[in-house]
């Protein structure tokens, strides 16, 4: 099992400990936003963050302008801040992960 997150058509972020990004669809669900791997890293203070990196090898690299929630239950239900790390394993880059206004 592995650490992996997918963006649906809907715009739900969703993380889970799968094998496959593709195990994360409910039923009727398609993942057209993409989808990575993610981590729990902390901060020198203690704060939990989560870097999200890398791409689905199936529904590609995540799109993040299309993000309308988090679903918080794969992450045992505690939101927590999110960055992405586009040139992962170098960490030295996040961006904030925030869903977008609508």
């Amino acid at each position: 099992m592995y650490p992996k997150f997918i963006i649906n058509q809907d715009g739900v972020l969703r993380f889970g400990q799968v094998f496959l990004h593709r195990d994360l669809l409910g039923p009727g669900e398609q993942c057209v936003y993409g989808g990575g791997l993610w981590k729990l890293r902390y901060l020198p203070d203690g704060t939990e963050v989560v870097h999200l990196y890398g791409r689905s090898f199936d529904f590609g690299p995540p799109c993040f302008d299309s993000l309308r929630r988090i679903d918080w239950s794969g992450l045992w239900g505690k939101p927590m801040p999110l960055f992405f790390v586009p040139h992962w394993p170098d960490e030295s880059e996040l961006q904030p992960v925030f869903v977008a206004r609508t």
